[in-house]
């Protein structure tokens, strides 16, 4: 399998991309960001762009790839809807429009998160916009399209959010992690179950193309790496 990863450099790309190259069936990945990620791996390639949603001039290094995965994406907090659109939906949009069109045997799949609406008509501004962006790249002549929609992300195996925020939440709020974990395992899940469910849903296609947090978890048990935690 041949992998476009978009966000590598945020939680969840880095634990999507950290179990990319664990998998022995994934020959490439193909990281798209704006900066390097500092790191090197036999399978992995690297093509920094400085708006990533600008892929012209590249058509013939992203012809026949099997996998798209989108873990790109920023806070809405301090931002007004016409921001976070142009970074949630036109971004992902440009570069999806144009991966179906060099690649139209691609499975693509666009992380949003718990909550989206996909009616674009709440009250809730960023799941309107996330809402209206899973409705746009489902109508994109792609393979096959799929919606991750995770709540809770437990960070493991070395990955680390880039919002310092976001870090000493972790650390503070890690106790009550384990015991909601242990409690009601469904109601989280962790950026290596995200990476695996990834990987298993281009090899065997959900009939539902929302995959919410307990979906994520099934379909990461199907996906396991020798000596790995599940």
């Amino acid at each position: 399998m041949r992998v476009v990863l978009f966000g590598a450099s945020g939680m969840v790309g880095q634990g999507v991309l950290l179990e990319c190259l664990r998998d022995p069936g994934v020959t490439e990945v193909l990281a798209i960001g704006r900066s390097p990620l500092g790191r090197t791996d036999p399978k992995l390639r690297e093509l920094v762009l400085p708006n990533v949603g600008d892929l012209s001039g590249h058509g013939s290094e992203l012809r026949g790839w099997d996998a798209g995965f989108w873990c790109l994406g920023v806070s809405s907090v301090g931002k007004s809807e016409e921001e976070y659109r142009r970074v949630t939906y036109d971004l992902t949009l440009s570069a999806a429009t144009f991966l179906a069109a060099a690649s139209p045997g691609m499975t693509f799949v666009y992380v949003s998160g718990a909550g989206t609406d996909s009616t674009e008509k709440g009250s809730s501004m960023w799941a309107r916009v996330k809402g209206a962006t899973e409705n746009a790249v489902g109508r994109l002549p792609f393979h096959a399209v799929f919606y991750f929609r995770p709540g809770i992300i437990q960070a493991r195996y070395g990955v680390r959010s880039k919002t310092t925020g976001y870090r000493i939440a972790y650390v503070l709020l890690y106790p009550i992690l384990l015991l909601v974990r242990a409690v009601a395992p469904n109601s989280m899940t962790s950026t290596d179950r995200v990476g695996r469910a990834m990987l298993a849903v281009v090899r065997r296609p959900p009939s539902n193309r929302v995959v919410g947090t307990r979906e994520i978890n099934a379909l990461a048990s199907e996906t396991s790496v020798p000596g790995q935690a599940s």
